[in-house]
């Protein structure tokens, strides 16, 4: 099947423009859709943001894809769709998916094995309506602003087949984002690759996350690539959306509804403000008055970072230890005290001001220090990572 799906156009720009945000106030996509098949019944209601990754997190066969391709038209339910004021989905009215302003990258990158790598790029140009698009006053994406931020430059005279994986994919994002869309639909474009190749598309993946005005809807099952590209999350089970928030508020329910185990935990984001160049460590500003020492990645002061911090990896006590190779401890507050999976052990939501975090801890720790909401302790956080 062809990854392009939006008939829009390329042209020329400022680079301000091109890279230029939405409002946070612009319309996102609403949507109401019920699909039911023998054994599986789609029943959703949500409405996404207009700027940033919406990612759809889910076991296999929880619904993601199905509800991702309804939202292309390639798939039939029932329901509403709206995206801003345009009505894709309502009633009678249906608009089909070559009419959408979207653009669908699919776990197998289905580039033309006859076209290199350029030649893909230049036939998604080619199908672009230019005069609708300089009519709509978005943002335009240029060519070689994608191919920078892809580093594919140099796979340009290459045909598929010369390619690896990575490259094929990225290949493939960039013949998607020339097409001009306004909506970006990703099915798990990681899924089909390994190890390696995944640790090195996503570094590309968070450029075109930082880098560009567009409205990502993405799927996976991968609880990594959620930490590191979500900015609002949407939990499926069951066709159903059992959860849905910002990142950081949706990880730090101790009621999330999927199992993540050993994986519970927040992503707090942050910037980088000092170094300590003798011990190879860097200071993460994650909130106002909240810092966190991590081993030195090299990136510049005030680069914009992700810190993933578990719930196994944070501790609480009633007093400050200065004897302690722990090196990041703020004063919280406990917020509140969940059973976990295991019976002997709990969940404890606390909180530094607007940061969350969570603890995981025997139910006798919880007895011996006497926790309950309101309580002021200490968290003392004994790893983190960045991401």
């Amino acid at each position: 099947m062809d990854l392009i799906m939006p008939m829009s156009s390329v042209a020329a720009a400022s680079r301000e423009q091109r890279l230029s945000r939405p409002s946070p106030s612009a319309p996102g996509l609403s949507l109401a859709l019920q699909l039911q098949r023998a054994e599986f019944c789609l029943d959703v209601k949500l409405n996404l943001p207009a700027q940033g990754v919406s990612v759809l997190f889910g076991h296999s066969g929880s619904g993601k894809t199905t509800l991702l391709r309804c939202l292309a038209g390639l798939e039939r339910a029932d329901g509403e769709v709206k995206f801003g004021e345009q009505i894709w989905q309502q009633g009678r009215q249906w608009l089909p998916t070559h009419k959408r302003p979207l653009a669908y990258v699919f776990q197998e990158a289905s580039l033309f094995e006859h076209l290199t790598a350029r030649g893909n790029l230049d036939f998604a140009i080619k199908r672009v309506n230019q005069r609708q698009l300089q009519n709509s006053g978005k943002p335009l994406l240029v060519e070689d602003d994608i191919i920078e931020m892809l580093g594919i430059g140099h796979t340009l005279k290459r045909y598929p087949q010369q390619l690896s994986g990575g490259e094929r994919q990225r290949v493939a994002i960039a013949r998607a984002l020339l097409s001009q869309p306004s909506l970006l639909l990703m099915d798990e474009p990681l899924a089909s690759l390994d190890e390696q190749r995944k640790q090195e598309i996503l570094p590309y993946l968070e450029r075109l996350k930082s880098g560009l005005a567009l409205p990502v809807v993405y799927v996976t099952h991968s609880i990594q690539e959620v930490a590191r590209l979500a900015d609002y999350l949407v939990a499926m089970d069951q066709g159903q959306a059992v959860a849905h928030g910002t990142l950081a508020e949706t990880l730090a329910d101790p009621h999330f509804p999927l199992q993540l185990g050993e994986e519970a935990g927040v992503v707090l984001e942050g910037v980088i403000e000092q170094r300590d160049s003798q011990w190879q460590l860097a200071c993460i500003r994650v909130a106002e008055q909240h810092d966190i020492w991590l081993r030195d990645n090299d990136k510049p002061l005030g680069a914009a970072i992700r810190a993933r911090i578990l719930a196994r990896d944070v501790s609480l006590s009633n007093s400050r230890h200065e004897d302690t190779s722990i090196l990041n401890a703020w004063p919280v507050v406990v917020e509140s005290i969940h059973t976990d999976k295991h019976e002997g052990l709990a969940l404890v939501r606390v909180r530094a001001g607007d940061t969350p975090l969570l603890s995981r801890m025997t139910r006798r720790s919880v007895d011996h220090l006497q926790l309950h909401p309101g309580k002021q302790v200490w968290a003392q956080v004994k790893s983190a990572a960045l991401v």
